[in-house]
């Protein structure tokens, strides 16, 4: 299983349309769509998990794909990382 974060969609994508996206390369296990907290729009990014031969066929198909005028970054997730800023004085 693999997670695949997906950057830089249109603030009025929905669950149902970037389901439809991936599934034409496999099966979605799931999907999360950042959403603003407000105004219920799309913050711009989401995680999709996939099987990985599945996943790996749906990133290189749809990085750089344009998507109403965006050019969507599709990648593996990276766990974030903590930077370490030192003591405080």
């Amino acid at each position: 299983m693999k997670k695949i974060f997906a950057g830089n969609l249109p603030a009025d994508m929905t669950e149902q349309e970037l389901t439809a996206l991936f599934s034409a390369h496999g099966r979605v296990r799931s999907i999360r769509l950042a959403r603003d907290i407000f105004s219920g729009a799309c913050r711009g990014f989401g995680f999709i998990e996939m099987e990985g031969h599945e996943a790996r066929a749906a990133i290189s198909a749809l990085n750089g794909m344009e998507l109403r005028g965006n050019h969507l970054k599709v990648n593996e997730e990276r766990p974030q990382t903590k930077s370490f800023r030192g003591r405080r004085r």
